[in-house]
């Protein structure tokens, strides 16, 4: 009997890039891995680590209870002792609940944290999306500060443009405080009761619990209506409008490409103030590549102070998607090619010395001829192959070809002159 990976999921291994998924791919893996933890790094946000699964009732109260995830999407399950767990459907909730739950109110705020993991949601299976996928996200609590705004959503271009998302483009809205939404909710729950016919059934719901959530239909004929419905921009506080105008002028300062949204509202309830959604073109119609926003009440409905906090979250899967049309670099810098028996133990020493300053080296170990262990290295996606025969252990050199233009080269001083060679 054989078996299949579950439906919604999908392997990480090594075999031949040209026929696998960006996603698939280890070495694009590590390479964006290791890109966001640096710039992380940078910007001076410390790793946070939660467990996959949580209570059921703690994304019940973060994301709402009439949020596409907890209706639909959450995979909920009971442990010997009777209690409602589910594995994380996203990553703010597990993280604000850290915050709350160790005191991190009390050190110096802000508190700036990442991370990177697994997230599950029982969603229909379409390009870039799956029941498990990866997550990287940031989460920044402790400060209302608009340019902590900027910041985040420059964090998430950033990262985007170090894994080669090319014509990114921030679609911005603010949701407004207390004031906004007392003045914007009642215009807009009567102009959805005025059209409830026409509306889809998760709209109808949504028109008592959270009127805004509307704008997040996929339903064609809702949103055809919802074209002609107020929106909150009119409607802004003046703390609400000037919280908006600083981070757009912040935005512009940065150079970051972006538009104003006013229909952008996000998919969960904890939401307020600043939202925003990172796309690409490439991606086609599904263009979000991350998104995320303010959720300034959140902290405090988890049981903790009344603290604001911003975030953000972008799937790795979506990211080397919209990432593939940039040309990747190769995975391994040298492949050895060794024409005789005797030329195989030298080839070791030197490609362990290239190893020892940071370059990435193969060998081959599966006996295969000099020209199958040429197609080897071609296959492997190498920059150059480094001979070593009879002629080359005797002269006391190497022979470097170039895999992409063919072109060869003796090169001699042993490990040193070879890392000149390849590094520059």
């Amino acid at each position: 009997m054989s078996y299949r990976r579950p439906k919604g999921t999908y392997d990480v291994y090594p075999g031949d890039a040209a026929r696998q998924e960006p996603h698939e791919r280890p070495d694009l893996w590590d390479r964006l891995y290791d890109a966001a933890r640096d710039l992380f790094r940078r910007y001076g946000y410390a790793e946070v680590r939660t467990p996959v699964f949580e209570e059921a009732e703690l994304f019940v109260r973060s994301t709402g209870e009439t949020s596409d995830i907890v209706r639909k999407e959450m995979f909920v399950f009971r442990d010997k002792a009777g209690r409602e767990l589910a594995l994380r459907p996203e990553g703010t909730a597990g993280v604000v609940r850290a915050y709350v739950e160790h005191g991190l109110y009390k050190l110096a705020q802000p508190v700036k944290m990442w991370y990177f993991g697994p997230m599950f949601r029982h969603e229909r299976q379409q390009k870039g999306r799956y029941r498990q996928h990866t997550q990287i996200g940031a989460e920044v609590l402790g400060s209302g500060d608009p340019l902590v705004d900027v910041e985040v959503v420059a964090l998430l271009y950033a990262i985007h443009r170090s894994a080669g998302v090319r014509e990114e483009v921030i679609h911005l809205n603010n949701l407004g405080d207390v004031e906004t939404r007392r003045r914007y909710v009642p215009e807009l729950r009567a102009f959805l009761e005025r059209h409830r016919s026409e509306l889809d059934p998760d709209s109808v719901a949504r028109i008592e619990t959270n009127p805004l959530r509307t704008f997040d239909s996929k339903d064609p004929n809702t949103r055809a209506v919802l074209r002609e419905a107020p929106l909150i921009g009119e409607y802004l506080s003046e703390e609400a409008a000037a919280h908006l105008r600083a981070v757009e002028e912040g935005l512009e300062a940065l150079g970051i490409p972006y538009v104003r949204d006013e229909r952008l509202v996000r998919g969960l309830d904890y939401y307020t103030s600043t939202v925003f959604e990172a796309k690409s073109p490439v991606l086609g119609a599904q263009d979000t590549v991350g998104a995320g926003g303010r959720y300034n009440r959140l902290v405090e409905e988890l049981g903790g102070p009344d603290v604001p906090g911003i975030g953000f979250g972008t799937g790795v899967e979506r990211v080397l998607l919209a990432a593939r049309a940039a040309e990747p670099e190769s995975a391994l810098d040298a492949f050895f090619v060794t024409l005789s028996p005797e030329a195989r133990l030298p080839a070791l020493q030197l490609a362990e010395a290239l190893r020892a300053e940071g370059l990435s080296c193969e060998l081959d170990y599966a006996g295969r001829s000099p020209k199958g262990q040429f197609r080897q290295a071609d296959r492997s996606g190498a920059s150059y192959a480094v001979v070593l025969g009879e002629e080359e252990l005797s002269g006391g050199f190497c022979t470097l070809r170039d895999m992409k233009s063919g072109e060869e080269r003796r090169v001699s001083g042993g490990p040193k002159g070879l890392l000149r060679a390849i590094a520059g």
